[in-house]
């Protein structure tokens, strides 16, 4: 079992976004290097990271540059694997701690390895009552995709809705927030939970659009 106070490898998914604690991730999975990979993770209960693309684009061609990746990243597990077709995989994953990317380097079939280590969970904290309306809106949120008629599996955030939590709100808004994979990044890294939702308050009342998430 990997003990996650220490640094250790785990194959890396670099995505042009990013994903946060007990977040819910969908992938399509179907190049033989991430498919060997992913089969390997379900098959033995083991994460790999999600981290962010910075610039540039995943790509199997040598001819073009490495990509470069965030600094930080998630740790994901495969909670749903289903094989569509022999090299097509559709996957569901779950978001557990965030981490630090120490070093990388790209394997000879393509595939991303990361040093990584982990960071100390987000402490709990209730949401004050000056930043209840970013709770609301969740939940306001939560309420309009229910109404929508999707299964389990189709719903963007995982039960229990702890909308008393900075942690848990200012995960899910900052998921849905239209912004940069640095600006996401920004906010997964912030140790205080609390601090990550005065920021994201800050953005909605600058006039970051929400529509697109509640329609």
């Amino acid at each position: 079992m990997t003990d996650l106070t220490k640094p250790f490898w785990i194959p890396l998914f670099p995505l042009q976004t990013v994903l946060f604690p007990e977040g819910l991730i969908a992938l399509k999975i179907f190049e033989v290097r991430y498919l060997d990979m992913m089969k390997s993770c379900f098959k033995n209960q083991e994460f790999f990271g999600i981290v962010g693309i910075e610039e540039g684009a995943e790509t199997q061609d040598p001819a073009k540059p490495d990509i470069l990746l965030s600094e930080f990243g998630t740790l994901a597990k495969i909670i749903e694997f289903d094989p569509i077709q022999p090299a097509l995989y559709m996957t569901r994953s779950v978001g557990h701690a965030r981490f630090s990317l120490l070093q990388s380097k790209r394997e000879k079939n393509g595939l991303w390895m990361g040093e990584v280590q982990c960071v100390a969970a987000d402490p709990e904290i209730a949401v004050p009552d000056e930043l209840s309306d970013t709770a609301l809106l969740l939940s306001e949120i939560i309420t309009s995709v229910q109404k929508q008629g999707l299964s389990e599996s189709q719903l963007p955030f995982q039960e229990p809705y702890r909308l008393e939590d900075c942690a848990w709100v200012s995960n899910r808004l900052a998921e849905i927030l239209p912004l940069s994979v640095s600006q996401k990044n920004h906010l997964l890294m912030q140790d205080n939970p609390r601090l990550r939702l005065d920021l994201i308050h800050e953005l909605l009342e600058d006039g970051v659009d929400l529509n697109s998430t509640l329609h």
